[in-house]
C-alpha cells in the first residue's frame, strides 16, 4: 500500500502530464521540458537531513517516519488539487509550479517510504521486501498512467476539454487516500533516534536551502543560451549553466557561514558526516559507485520520457494507449521487479545488476524498431511487454543494490542522495529529447538512448570484482 502511494503521483508529473499538454496543443520540446519537475526528485538529498532530524509537531504521537508520511501525502492531495484547477493552455507557467509542487513532495513522501522500507527489516530479506515494494508502486503507476487515461478518454479527452483532465486529476488526489489509509494501520520501525532539540536553527537551515534554490533557479534563468537553436551545443551549454548555478548557491551558504548567520556543525552533521560515513567505508571506490548510480537508469528514463508522445504521434489513440501502454505494461512491469527480487536472492546483488542494466538498454532498441512499422497494436504490446519486464528486473535489482549501500545511522540522507544521484543527469538529458528527436528523429534517438547504458555494463563488472554486494 506503501508502494502504491509512491507509484500514484510520478506518472501525473510525467506521462499523463505529456498526454494532457500534448492534448492541449503545447509544443513537443515545451512537454518534455517539464520532465525537470523531476529534478525535486534529485535533490531530495537537500531537505532528507531534515526529514531525519526534525519531529513533526502536531503529529509526532503517531511516531517520527509515520508523522512525516502523513504530512506529505496530505500535501500531495493539496499540490494535485491545484493542478487540477488549472487550465494549462491558459498559463503554462502556473501548472509548471503547481507540478513542481507535487513532484516536491511526492519525492518528500519517497524519502520517508525509503528509509521505513530500510529500517523494517533485515538486509537478507530487503529483496523480498523490495520487489513487494515494487509491485504496489508499479500498481500505483498503473492508476496513476493507465486508469487516469481510462478516464480521461471515457470522458472524452480524444478532443481537449480542460473539463476532462480537472476530474482526472482530482481523482487521482482522493486514491492518495489509500496511502493515508495504510499510513495509520502501519507500525513504527524499532529504531533508536537522536532528535535535535534546535528546531530553530534547523528551519533557518531549512529557510537557507531554500532561498539556495531559488538563487539556483534565479540565475539559470537569467543566462540566456545563445545556442537554442542547436541542440547539441545547447545541452553542453545548459551543463555550464548548471554549473555556475551550483557554484552561486554554494556561495550564498559558504558566506552565510562566513559571516556566522548560518551553523556549519549543521551542515556537518546533516551533509558532511553521511557522506564521509560512505566513503569510509568504500575508499577509492567510492566514487566509481557513485558514477554507477547516476548512470544506471539512464538509458531507461531518458527513453521513457518520449514514449507517450511518440505512441500519439505513431497514431495510437488515447485509450489503447493506457490499454496497452500502461495497463499490460505495469503488470510486465511488476512481473519483472518479482524476477529481479527473485534473482538477487538467488545468484546475488551485482550479477542481477548486471542483467538488468543489460536487458534495459537492449529494449530500446525494440522501439527504434517499432519506429520503422506501421501502427499495429501486437508490435506495440510485444515492445511494451519486453520493455516493460526489463525495466521492472532492473528497478528491484537497483533498489535492493542501493539498500545494500546505506547505513543504517544515515538511512533517509544516504538513500535519498542516491537516488538523487540516478535521476539527476538522466533527468537533465530527457529534457532536451523532444528537440532531439526533431533532429535525429525516433530511431536514431532510441538507438543512441540504448548505446548509452553501454557504460553502465563495464562499471558493474569493475566494481562488482572489488566491492560486491552479496
Amino acid at each position: 500500500m506503501l508502494g502504491f502511494s509512491s507509484g500514484l503521483p510520478i506518472l501525473l508529473v510525467f506521462s499523463t502530464l505529456s498526454v494532457w499538454l500534448t492534448k492541449a496543443g503545447i509544443e513537443r520540446s515545451t512537454v518534455t521540458i517539464f520532465s525537470w519537475a523531476g529534478f525535486a526528485y534529485a535533490f531530495k538529498f537537500l531537505w532528507s537531513p531534515l526529514v531525519d532530524k526534525i519531529r513533526i509537531p502536531f503529529f509526532s504521537n503517531m511516531g517520527h517516519r509515520r508523522s512525516w508520511l502523513l504530512v506529505s501525502q496530505l500535501l500531495i492531495i493539496f499540490s494535485l488539487i491545484l493542478t487540477s484547477i488549472n487550465d494549462p493552455q491558459n498559463n503554462i507557467y502556473i501548472t509548471a509550479v503547481y507540478i513542481t509542487l507535487v513532484a516536491f513532495f511526492s519525492a518528500t513522501q519517497d524519502i520517508i517510504i525509503d528509509a521505513y522500507r530500510i529500517e523494517s527489516i533485515d538486509q537478507k530479506l530487503q529483496g523480498s521486501l523490495s520487489s513487494t515494494y515494487i509491485a504496489g508502486y508499479r500498481i500505483g503507476m498503473l492508476v496513476g498512467g493507465a486508469g487516469s487515461l481510462w478516464l480521461a478518454s471515457y470522458w472524452g479527452a480524444e478532443d481537449y476539454d480542460y473539463n476532462v483532465w480537472r476530474k482526472v486529476y482530482l481523482t487521482m488526489s482522493l486514491l492518495m487516500f489509500i496511502g493515508i489509509i495504510a499510513n495509520f494501520i502501519s507500525h513504527e520501525p524499532k529504531q533508536k533516534r537522536i532528535f535535535s532539540n534546535r528546531s530553530k536553527v534547523h528551519f533557518k537551515f531549512f529557510v537557507n536551502i531554500l532561498i539556495s534554490v531559488i538563487i539556483f533557479i534565479l540565475v539559470y534563468s537569467s543566462i540566456n543560451n545563445p545556442f537554442a537553436d542547436k541542440n547539441f551545443l545547447s545541452f553542453f551549454f545548459t551543463i555550464l549553466k548548471l554549473t555556475i548555478c551550483f557554484l552561486c548557491s554554494s556561495l550564498y551558504i559558504f558566506l552565510l557561514i562566513k559571516l556566522n548567520f548560518q551553523d556549519s556543525s549543521l551542515i556537518k552533521k546533516s551533509y558532511f558526516n553521511p557522506i564521509k560515513n560512505f566513503i569510509d567505508r568504500y575508499g577509492r571506490l567510492a566514487l566509481l559507485i557513485l558514477l554507477l548510480i547516476s548512470l544506471y537508469r539512464m538509458a531507461d528514463v531518458v527513453m521513457g520520457v518520449m514514449a507517450n508522445i511518440f505512441y500519439l504521434e505513431k497514431g495510437y489513440s488515447i485509450s489503447e494507449i493506457a490499454t496497452y501502454s500502461k495497463f499490460f505494461g505495469v503488470f510486465a512491469t511488476i512481473m519483472g521487479g518479482l524476477f529481479g527480487g527473485y534473482f538477487a536472492m538467488r545468484f546475488g546483488t551485482m550479477i542481477t545488476l548486471f542483467i538488468g542494466a543489460l536487458i534495459a538498454s537492449l529494449s530500446n532498441l525494440l522501439f527504434a524498431w517499432l519506429a520503422t512499422t506501421e501502427a499495429n497494436i501486437g508490435y506495440l504490446i510485444s515492445v511494451i511487454t519486453a520493455d516493460n519486464i526489463s525495466s521492472g528486473f532492473a528497478g528491484a535489482a537497483f533498489v535492493i543494490y542501493l539498500s545494500g549501500l546505506t547505513s543504517v545511522r544515515f538511512t533517509a540522507t544516504q538513500y535519498a542522495l542516491f537516488s538523487s544521484l540516478m535521476l539527476f543527469l538522466p533527468k537533465l538529458i530527457a529534457g532536451y529529447s523532444g528537440a532531439w528527436v526533431d533532429v535525429m528523429g525516433y530511431q536514431t534517438y532510441f538507438i543512441t538512448t540504448a548505446l548509452i547504458g553501454i557504460p553502465v555494463l563495464f562499471l558493474i563488472i569493475y566494481i562488482s570484482k572489488v566491492a560486491p554486494i552479496k
